[in-house]
């Protein structure tokens, strides 16, 4: 079964025009799993894009991280409501009392209230995580714990560490026996040692003179809670199989099998609580996003120039999972879904309404927002709040850093709600967070809160 003729387009059109080399795109659909490689895995070594191909998956390894949890918070030896420290005696954070009360769901939900963008490499020993969990107590407690929704990639490593601990496994090994194997999913990867044996894609910066290839292609253990993953079309398809069932093993049929209760599922997908500016809320992980007037849940993915989405909608039992590697994939992943929403489900989006402010009004919001991966700058040109970034952290040391985006317009969707009118960011949310005073302390943009300078 071939993709929808008009997912196919939208895919080889979206590549082309923002010189992305390869795009793998997979389909659930009426029970059907339908898998289409576009493109070659590296401008310097090409080989073609198929349903096998290995991608970094960036954050979508999030999932499994927390559904391993689950299983273990079904088995009884992990709960999600205790302080971490039931199970890390010896964490220590910048704030006392904050560390005394974290939970594995302020973690896996993004309201612990530090600083997430921690990408030190701590070695390669199993002693890696520890190493990366001591890490967290040098970042400063920036909201109260449970209080703000900011993406924290190094809250993810808690919950690894916690999983290493009560299992008495090293992490990967305990996704691998949790997850990967009963599911049968054989291509799925954290160890670049692993994954080299097989076809894999490569990370690229495109310039005016095309795509150049991203090194270094992975990084260290300590991040692997939070985004560690290699995985390909074939393995994910599965993985959504999983979550839009009951919690059986796909195509098994015994109970025997099953890895999780459907209750458990239900509460992982539910929207239990707002998600910021990056989706209308969070469950366990899991992000739900109302597409076209289609509840969809899922998660997206980066890591070292390689984008990804991972989306599906449970009441329609569909799933949709695109797989790029460059650095301006996420525009064309977002397309993609965009296009198999409307393909596949008949979804049609509403034509947006924005909200006009006086000049003067607009001015309010004018100034220069700090975070740990960026500085954006506002300003109010022509009627119309821009933002530029003004500063990117290569967190990740990739080479070649991608250039600087150009200014984008700004449209207010609501009282201190705006959304992007332009590429690269267009659709991409915004939210202004208000102190006691009523005065503007934060900007969430791109699903971190960054604190107001000017």
């Amino acid at each position: 079964m071939a993709l929808h003729p008009a997912v196919r387009e939208a895919a080889l059109a979206a590549m082309e025009r923002l010189h992305v080399p390869g795009v793998a795109v997979g389909v659930l659909f009426d029970g059907e799993e339908i898998a289409e490689g576009f493109g070659v895995t590296s401008v310097e070594n090409p080989l073609p894009v198929d349903a096998t191909t290995l991608f970094q998956i960036g954050s979508i390894t999030k999932t499994f991280t927390a559904t391993a949890v689950m299983r273990l918070v079904e088995q009884g030896v992990l709960d999600l409501d205790v302080p971490v420290r039931t199970y890390l005696p010896d964490l220590l954070l910048a704030d006392e009392e904050v560390a005394r009360r974290v939970t594995l769901r302020h973690a896996l939900c993004h309201t612990s209230g530090w600083p997430g963008d921690l990408f030190e490499d701590c070695g390669p020993g199993d002693d890696a995580l520890a190493k990366m969990v001591d890490r967290i107590a040098s970042l400063p407690q920036l909201t109260p714990l449970g209080a703000v929704w900011s993406y924290n990639n190094v809250a993810y490593c808690l919950a690894g560490r916690a999983i290493e601990i009560v299992t008495g496994l090293r992490f990967e090994r305990a996704i691998k026996e949790l997850l990967l194997d009963p599911l049968g999913m054989d291509r799925t990867f954290y160890d670049a040692s692993d994954a080299i044996t097989h076809r894999c894609a490569v990370g690229h910066v495109s310039f005016d003179d095309g795509p150049r290839v991203s090194r270094p292609w992975a990084l260290g253990r300590s991040t692997r809670p939070f985004a560690g993953i290699a995985s390909c079309l074939r393995d994910l398809l599965q993985w959504a199989r999983f979550h839009l069932g009951d919690g059986g093993v796909p195509g098994d049929g015994s109970s025997e099998r099953r890895l999780l209760r459907p209750a458990t599922l239900a509460h992982m997908h539910a929207p239990l609580a707002p998600a910021g500016a990056q989706a209308e809320a969070i469950g366990v992980t899991f992000q739900t996003v109302d597409i076209a007037g289609i509840r969809t849940i899922g998660h997206g993915g980066s890591w070292c120039n390689q984008l990804s989405v991972f989306r599906l909608a449970p009441a329609r039992r569909f799933a949709v999972v695109v797989l790029t590697n460059g650095h301006r994939g996420a525009e064309v992943h977002g397309e993609i879904v965009q296009s198999a929403l409307r393909a596949y489900l008949g979804a049609r989006p509403a034509e947006p309404r924005y909200l006009t402010l006086a000049e003067a009004d607009l001015r309010a919001y004018a100034g220069r927002y700090n975070a740990l991966l960026d500085d954006v700058e506002l300003n109010v040109d022509g009627g119309t709040l821009v933002l530029a970034t003004v500063r990117r952290a290569n967190a990740m040391g990739s080479i070649p850093e991608a250039p600087l985006t150009s200014p984008v317009r700004l449209a207010f969707r609501g009282d201190d709600k705006v959304v992007a009118l332009d590429p690269p960011f267009k659709g991409n949310k915004g939210e202004f967070l208000r102190g006691n005073n009523r005065e503007i302390v934060w900007f969430a943009w791109g699903g971190r809160i960054h604190r107001r300078q000017s």
